[in-house]
């Protein structure tokens, strides 16, 4: 089984080295479309491949990444950005994922995601054929197709200092200008304009969405981006709603619990707050589901949380043992030390360990 590495790049020239040196070894082929670098993109690239290609730049991922797909000859296409590696503890995974595939062939691979303290699974890995084609001018992806496995290969995206401004907004606002968009692609445009702070706009387009129909993910997703939409507006009451309203459209998440309880806290019902962060200890990760699971907020952070409500209620006892477990996860971490020297002041440590 041949497997060819796929990427499309710009200007990638202080990431690119650590991208293709942690994966060399596991490609057989490695194809990159350059988009118009004007640094020292191409030269790198070429220590590495001599299937260099240029590609105009047209506001279009799909676009991009579907030339370097047609420009491969391997059985099986995985793509990567220039930002992302392969840990050195995933390769085997890779080199094993290959022999499964040799043995057992899928169309489609989902794998894991991670970095920045979030992680979700990806298709990753397709057979080459004329359904593995890539939709959506940003934020693009591949329809599912065929025989569908899942992997526990994980990615790194470590990012980059490249500025990206606000290149995907402006591609979704010429995008949206010129044809409707998917219930899909409104969730990640009202993303985009919440990320620029155009806070107005993004609550009409999310809105419009949820509004439609969609998948389940991507609308807890858009009720999560909404109200912090609402919160930014100074809406706390509208934003705690919306929290309230992802629970139509799928079991209760994580990250959406923590807020709920985070807004409680602020609010000063720590009781509230108290049952809140524990729904989120109690969410497991979803991100098999395809969520953008932030494993801190269904651990660490509503077990701060209990820290803080506990201590203020009176209960320091029960605020101690969920310190213990917050510093169990996160030792180094300033909160966690803040209370470790709080309870260290209350001299609770010292008589626990005895």
């Amino acid at each position: 089984m041949q497997l060819s590495l796929c990427m499309i790049v710009k200007n990638e020239e202080d990431v690119l080295p650590r991208c293709l040196d942690s994966v060399k070894d596991a490609v057989d082929e490695i194809v990159i479309v350059d988009t118009g670098s004007t640094d020292k993109t191409r030269a790198i690239a070429a220590d590495y491949t001599d299937k260099i290609y240029g590609e105009p730049w047209q506001d279009d991922f799909a676009g991009a990444r579907n030339v370097s797909f047609q420009k491969a000859h391997g059985d099986y296409l995985m793509w990567l950005d220039a930002d992302d590696v392969i840990a050195p503890e995933q390769l085997p995974r890779l080199f094993e994922l290959k022999k499964k595939l040799a043995c057992d062939p899928a169309d489609m691979v989902v794998c894991g995601y991670a970095g920045a303290g979030l992680s979700f699974r990806r298709e990753r890995i397709v057979r080459r054929c004329e359904k593995a084609r890539w939709i959506g001018r940003v934020h693009e992806c591949i329809s599912p197709f065929g025989r569908v496995i899942g992997s526990d290969f994980t990615v790194t995206h470590l990012g980059s200092d490249k500025p990206r401004g606000a290149r995907n907004l402006h591609i979704y606002q010429k995008w949206r200008a010129e044809e409707p968009l998917s219930p899909r692609d409104l969730f990640y445009y009202g993303r985009e304009l919440y990320y620029n702070r155009l806070y107005t706009e993004a609550i009409a387009v999310l809105e419009e969405m949820l509004a439609g129909e969609g998948w389940y993910v991507n609308q807890i997703e858009a009720c999560k981006v909404l109200a912090s939409c609402y919160a930014a507006k100074g809406d706390k009451k509208q934003a705690l709603n919306t929290l309230f309203r992802s629970f139509a459209f799928g079991l209760p998440r994580g990250g959406v619990c923590h807020t709920i309880g985070r807004a409680f806290q602020e609010d000063g019902k720590l009781g509230e707050a108290v049952w809140w962060y524990g729904q989120a200890l109690a969410c497991p990760d979803r991100s098999a589901e395809g969520d953008f699971d932030v494993p801190d907020e269904r651990t660490l952070y509503p077990l701060l949380g209990l820290v803080y409500c506990n201590s203020l209620l009176g209960k320091l006892d029960t605020a101690l043992e969920y310190h213990k477990r917050s510093a169990a996860l996160a030792p180094t971490h300033p909160s966690v030390l803040h209370n470790q020297s709080y309870f260290e002041s209350l001299g609770m440590l010292q008589r626990s360990a005895n």
